[in-house]
């Protein structure tokens, strides 16, 4: 297993007797970025959960760094150096955009007031609309502006993968095109993301390789590039 990176080899998972992922294998050296494309059911979110330890992995191996990830409690997983993006937004609601952000750098101590402050900074940076509403409450927010601020905590704690699940969903397109550009420059900071999402537009474009789920299986992975081009991946996932 590579020693660097996130390494997912032959995982496995179910939820009682159904099992949604069958011996998914890929990796994320660091810096890259992977994408994950299927239908409804196909095991994208699952394979996530599994690295966060939200799904039980029934078999195969996890590493991040080196580190095996099932043997280290969950509430740890992020002091690795990975930030995780849930599918839903999941914001608390019922506090303020800028307490939201706080609570992605629960980690860091009191002494460490003056990083906080500039990772703060890189977040309105990098998504000025959360800026305007500093400190107004997160449930207020449109849902573009809620999922800006789910990917703002996630960067918060200072991640070198950034795992997404689903960031686009229900947005319009002007919002999905600010989020789009967001995560590119995040990319060019040499932050890893590890994609998981139905728009395969989104995914080609942002991604330097793209791995395809049907029914819990990896059924193609190769160079985003390749697969964009893919007869079978143009008619199912593109509609050409």
């Amino acid at each position: 297993m590579t020693a660097l990176g996130l390494c997912v080899r032959d995982l496995c998972v179910s939820y009682g007797r159904v099992q949604a992922v069958h011996d998914v294998s890929f990796t994320v050296p660091d810096g890259a970025c992977l994408g994950v494309i299927g239908a409804n059911g196909a095991g994208k979110s699952s394979t996530l959960k599994a690295i966060f330890r939200l799904a039980e992995a029934t078999a195969g191996e996890l590493s991040y760094q080196g580190i095996s990830l099932l043997r280290t409690p969950a509430h740890r997983i992020g002091a690795l150096g990975i930030g995780y993006v849930p599918e839903g937004r999941r914001v608390f609601a019922g506090l303020t955009v800028r307490k939201n952000l706080l609570m992605g750098g629960y980690r860091l101590s009191w002494r460490r007031r003056g990083e906080m402050a500039d990772r703060l900074a890189h977040a309105y940076d990098l998504f000025p609309a959360l800026k305007r509403f500093d400190g107004g409450l997160a449930g207020a927010l449109s849902g573009g502006q809620q999922q800006m601020l789910a990917i703002a905590r996630a960067l918060i704690g200072g991640p070198r993968l950034l795992v997404l699940d689903e960031p686009s969903m229900g947005l319009a397109p002007v919002v999905i095109e600010d989020i789009a550009r967001s995560l590119g420059r995040l990319r060019q900071d040499g932050v890893g993301l590890l994609l998981v999402e139905q728009n395969a537009r989104l995914t080609f474009s942002l991604t330097d390789r793209c791995l395809v789920l049907e029914n819990g299986r990896a059924v193609k992975e190769g160079p985003s590039e390749v697969l964009r081009d893919d007869p079978d991946v143009r008619r199912i996932y593109l509609g050409t």
